[in-house]
């Protein structure tokens, strides 16, 4: 049976039930569960950030049977089932007011659903603050918190002030029940593709851990020249047979096209997965991960600058 490669799938219980290739980070992902509380991870686009979001919902709520064989089912003893509230916000276009509102209406009403709703919160604010008390009383469990691309709004409106403006006011208060919800928290993980330092939505929020470029945490998304060779051995062989190169040439040809991603100063190239997939899914090499879509904020960014290219 030819090997199922996870191009564009997302979701960690897909990826294992559905017998597709999955390179273990589930160290590492043990490791940022247990050892802190608050992160942020900027990285590109289609790195595996939403896998790792997954990845960290199903061990939050203590799905052992999907981590069987991987590292984590080895080190984690107690497998505590936690109240997890998941935000992609990659799914919207924000192009208007609204459309942020409506997002986070939504989500929020999905989440009071589940753990009950009180009138007197009105702001999508303070309801995210009672959506996270309710969960942490009624279970007797702190909270689980994953934002997925919390930066896509602010990104969106790039060539919009007042736009920008508006979304950042509303996305500082909402960020802002992360602190004032300690407490209740148990973890919490932002992710998206700009530092946050320049994004002022975190102003208020000062005690999130910036892993982006934390040498612990380089290999936690994409993935390593070590991992190519360990689970893609005979994927180089046949790409090597099939475009017509030597074996050590078809290594070269990756390297040059899709490593090169350096997190930290000395750290280890880690390859883009989603180009790296969809060569050996493909067994020809493309410029696959530019052609799902140009970095829109990129060129906004050199427009407003007037940056001579």
């Amino acid at each position: 049976m030819s090997k199922l490669y996870p191009v564009g799938v997302q979701n960690f219980e897909k990826v294992i039930l559905g017998g597709y290739e999955y390179v273990d980070k589930t160290a590492l992902i043990y490791e940022l569960f247990n050892t802190g509380s608050y992160y942020f991870l900027s990285r590109p686009r289609r790195f595996g950030k939403s896998l790792l979001l997954s990845t960290l919902e199903a061990y939050a709520q203590g799905k052992k049977e999907l981590f069987k064989g991987l590292a984590l089912e080895k080190l984690e003893k107690d497998w505590t089932v936690y109240p997890v509230l998941h935000l992609d916000l990659n799914t919207e276009k924000y192009d208007t007011e609204a459309s942020l509102e409506n997002k986070l209406e939504l989500t929020l009403k999905q989440w009071e659903a589940e753990y009950g709703y009180n009138p007197d919160e009105y702001s999508v604010a303070t309801r995210f603050e009672g959506v996270i008390r309710r969960a942490c009383e009624q279970t007797g469990h702190r909270v689980v918190i994953l934002i997925d691309e919390y930066d896509k709004p602010m990104l969106q409106a790039i060539g919009n002030e007042a736009l920008q403006n508006e979304y950042r006011s509303t996305l500082k208060a909402f960020y802002g029940a992360l602190k004032s919800m300690d407490g209740c928290i148990r973890f919490a993980l932002l992710t998206g593709v700009t530092k946050f330092g320049k994004v002022s939505v975190f102003s208020d929020l000062n005690n999130l851990m910036d892993i982006s470029m934390d040498d612990r945490y380089v290999e936690i998304c994409g993935i390593s020249e070590k991992e190519v060779h360990a689970y893609f051995e005979e994927d180089i062989h046949a790409l090597a047979t099939a475009t017509g190169m030597s074996y050590e040439q078809a290594c070269a040809e990756l390297k040059a096209n899709y490593d090169g991603y350096h997190f930290t100063e000395n750290a280890v190239g880690m390859y883009n997965p989603f180009s790296l997939l969809n060569t050996f899914a493909k067994k020809k090499f493309g410029s696959y991960w530019f052609e799902t879509g140009t970095p829109t904020y990129l060129v906004e960014l050199l427009k407003l600058h007037h940056y001579p290219i």
